[in-house]
């Protein structure tokens, strides 16, 4: 990684040690003069140039602005528009980010009145249309490097740290993991205290200047170092390949298969990344919430003058210092629930009262249960599979709560205790895998040697059962495709073709004029990257006996592709992806039974490949929000992704050599392994024994396939129903999110998301909108604080009492919670006598 220095667009400026990329310090009176940028140069401290908006003839309080105009984040727009080419721009359902007033405006700006208003038209030109994106993201830019020895060392510092606690922790039950947010808190301390450490000597290689200590630590470097978080924290879907071969399926083909895998999966995304840039991160419209809570904390660690705000609790403590007591407190008191009084965890007293009751542990468990009372003392419990509910819109939550209670909870009982799908002989909510005698299905009964279905043993064995819940995800999930292709027609449609037509000579928002100011990330830069990942594919299917067929390769990374931009759209929207992971299996698993192995493989490729495309995607307008020159982004995301993935497949092999009792369901310490569990089971429904053996006409769980035809059909209802009723609550239904966004369950149950939900109504509803000025100031600090404070305790209790063999203490309040039916997994209705079997007689 050789330093360079920064070109301008119009000659050559000074040299500046603290830049070690080119396009780091591109000024923006470069190129963009006051009348087209409709700003003032002014000079700040810190930084050579701002632009300051004008509109109002001063620059307003960046404080102040933060908390007016975020109040309208998550409203939708009620305006009524016609059918036409032109008023379908702005068409209610087309964005429900948009409010109803910009609607008006810009509406309005489109009339041929308009031009006269010269006001509207500088509103419109000097910030977003959109109030989150304006509460949240500034309207000007400072020239200050990025690229520097000081970003790198700590960016992958953390990645280290957060991908090997990550990959740690995501074998435990619930899982959790740490965030970008975390790792963009811890950096703000670190990269102050290298400034102030560090010497400040210059020095010369190959001509060109550098230093350790560039100076202030700026909030450049540190937006470099959240996006070498965001690429690398997350637990590589691959891993979970790996776990499934060595725990379940006793197979191993090596260290070197495992990094080729790991990093060709992950990688492999970026050449469709570099493809979506102008549909998914150029238009404003494309706002990516969760990047705004990023942005927000990232601005208010770098207020200059912060203000307190004594009429809010906590308003008068300088923020930086509220988010250090949250994760104090959180810390501490993590020590309660997670190893002191473990039953607050899952607060399930009427399991307790009646321990060995099947239908009071079906009904009541937050284990294995449904929990009709969703009560619980622990973080972990709310925040560890869905995130925290502190982040995604009220809207977004209710729409998640709207399938779990209906589908999850009411319909999942009325068929539970009908005896549809022979429920009865299995748990209620779990997710393995189960045989006609009742017992976990015993996949080495019908394999060959070759890790191919045995199909004369599979008739002699067993037809495969699954928990009611379980057959219900699956469902669902089948609703949720269908259901996000009609949604996609209905609404954005018109958007995407113009988008496509107009995407070179589209109208820029002031973020993406500020970005034409630094040179491009080349297209060819990504489409390289893909050639090379997608050749190391095919060496990892190719060269091992994963019977992967070459073609199934390319048809896995074509559906990937063929996906990337809808559900972009969605996400962009909503801060909500919908999964590609069982229309993958889907597929596979009709085209190519019977090869668990190979199953998993195109499923990685074809779900993952998507996944991390607008994964990356959205760090690259997280950047294009921070204005970080896009060749340092691509440089960053690359380089970090990489480095994680050795991380990643270490780590990993060390816990399943260290952990005793790894993945088993009785594990004392919760590494039970529930994503790769999961992993596995779906493994042997759609890989060993084959869809068309379980879903298909006169199969046990041929019933669900009506799911496909419901989710087409509950969009269009939506649709009409919303036209008809624009100002009612129906115009907040998304059907994509009540089918799909309680896609953890199972492993997660409904104790987590109903807590969830009820955490999310507390912060993002009421407290929103009876006390905004404390919800706009430390929300998200709160948010951050209780993560970080739990992944601490957690990597504290395991390091310091797990690893050396030291037990919780035993007393009432941690020995109840193993003695129900609803820990052990045990809560059945009925059991098949001694040699006898349930189910059908032919299979």
């Amino acid at each position: 990684m050789a330093p360079s220095i920064s070109d301008k667009s119009s000659g050559t400026t000074p040299s500046l040690p603290a830049t070690m990329a080119e396009d780091d310090n591109s000024n923006y009176n470069m190129g963009m003069g006051d009348e087209a940028s409709g700003r003032e140069p002014q000079k700040s401290e810190g930084s050579s140039v701002t632009w300051a908006a004008t509109s109002s003839g001063s620059k307003s309080d960046p404080v102040e602005d933060l908390k007016q105009r975020l109040s309208t984040w998550g409203e939708s727009s009620t305006a009524q528009y016609s059918d036409d080419e032109e008023g379908s721009e702005h068409e209610m359902l087309l964005d429900p980010n948009l409010p109803d007033d910009t609607m008006r405006r810009l509406r309005t700006l489109g009339s041929e009145e308009s031009f006269d208003d010269e006001d509207a038209l500088k509103e419109a030109e000097e910030d977003s249309p959109y109030p989150e994106v304006r509460a949240a993201v500034r309207n000007y830019d400072e020239d200050l490097p990025c690229n520097t020895v000081r970003a790198w060392v700590i960016g992958l510092t953390l990645v280290f740290v957060g991908a090997s606690m990550n990959t740690l922790f995501s074998l435990r039950q619930p899982s959790i993991g740490l965030g970008a947010l975390i790792a963009q808190i811890i950096a703000w301390p670190m990269g102050h205290g290298w400034a102030k450490v560090m010497p400040k000597k210059q020095f010369n290689t190959f001509g060109l200047r550098w230093s350790l200590n560039p100076g202030p630590f700026n909030i450049k470097e540190h937006s470099i170092i959240v996006v070498m978080a965001s690429v690398s924290f997350s637990v590589a879907y691959a891993t979970d390949i790996i776990l499934a071969q060595l725990i379940f399926y006793k197979q191993n083909f090596g260290i070197t298969f495992q990094i080729l895998l790991v990093v060709s999966t992950q990688s492999i995304g970026y050449g469709i990344a570099g493809m979506m840039r102008k549909f998914l991160v150029y238009p404003a419209s494309m706002i990516w919430p969760g990047n705004l809570v990023a942005v927000t904390l990232m601005n208010a660690m770098y207020e200059k003058n912060e203000r307190p705000d004594p009429t809010v609790f906590g308003g008068t403590i300088p923020r930086y210092r509220w988010f250090a007591i949250i994760t104090t407190c959180a810390f501490v008191y993590y020590f309660i629930p997670g190893w002191l009084a473990q039953f607050l965890s899952v607060f399930a007293f009427p399991t307790w009262i009646a321990p060995q009751n099947a239908v009071v542990n079906q009904l009541f468990g937050g284990v294995t249960g449904i929990s009709l009372l969703p009560i619980t003392f622990d973080w972990t419990q709310i925040a560890g599979y869905i995130g925290s509910p502190l982040i995604p819109p009220w809207h977004a939550i209710a729409n998640t709560l709207i399938g779990v209670v209906f589908f999850f909870i009411f319909l999942a009982s009325i068929f539970h205790y009908t005896g549809v799908w022979y429920a009865s002989y299995v748990p209620m909510s779990d997710s393995s895998t189960y045989d006609n005698m009742g017992a976990s299905y015993n996949t080495t009964r019908i394999l060959t040697e070759k890790f191919t279905l045995n199909e004369e043993a599979y008739k002699n064995y067993s037809p495969l059962f699954l928990s009611t819940t379980f057959a219900m995800s699956y469902g669902l999930s089948f609703a949720a495709i269908s259901s996000l292709i009609v949604y996609t027609y209905l609404h954005y449609r018109k958007q995407i073709w113009r988008q496509y037509k107009n995407s070179t000579n589209e109208a820029p928002d002031i973020h993406m004029k500020m970005m034409m100011n630094y040179k491009e990330a080349p297209s060819w830069w990504y489409f390289s990257l893909f050639g090379i990942m997608l050749g190391l594919g095919f060496i990892t299917t190719l060269a091992f006996p994963t019977n992967l067929a070459w073609w199934s390769f390319l048809l896995a990374v074509g559906i990937s592709f063929g996906f990337s931009l809808p559900i972009g759209i969605i996400q962009a929207i909503t801060n909500n992806q919908i999964g590609l992971n069982v229309l993958t299996e889907f597929i596979y698993g009709y085209i190519q039974p019977g090869r668990p192995l190979a199953l998993m493989l195109f499923k990685t490729y074809g779900y993952i490949t998507m996944s991390q495309a607008l994964s990356f995607v959205s760090d690259l307008k997280f950047g294009h929000y921070m204005k970080i020159p896009p060749r340092t982004m691509f440089l960053s995301q690359v380089v970090a992704t990489t480095l994680s993935c050795f991380i990643q497949v270490a780590v990993l092999n060390f816990a399943l050599g260290n952990i005793e009792g790894v993945c088993e369901i009785d594990q004392p310490q919760r590494f039970t392994c529930p994503a790769g569990r999961v992993f596995f089971s779906a493994s042997v429904i759609w890989g060993l024994i084959g869809p068309a053996r379980i879903f298909s006409p006169g199969q046990i769980y041929s019933g669900l396939f009506i799911f496909f035809g419901v989710g087409a059909v509950v969009p269009v209802i939506i649709y009409f129903a919303s036209k008809r009723w624009p100002k009612s609550p129906v115009k907040f239904l998304m059907a994509p999110l009540i089918f799909g966004g309680a896609g953890a369950i199972p492993p997660a149950t409904p104790l987590n998301y109903l807590s969830w939900g009820i955490v999310g109504f507390i912060f993002q509803y009421y407290i929103r909108n009876r006390h905004f000025g404390w919800w706009s100031r430390l929300n998200f600090l709160t948010s951050s604080g209780l993560d970080l404070g739990l992944a601490l305790a957690t990597l504290f209790i395991f390091f310091a009492f797990v690893f050396n063999g030291i037990e919780a203490p035993s007393w009432w309040g941690n020995d109840v919670v193993g003695t129900t039916m609803d820990f052990q997994d045990t809560a059945v209705q009925m059991k098949p006598a001694e040699g006898e079997t349930f189910g059908p007689k032919t299979w």
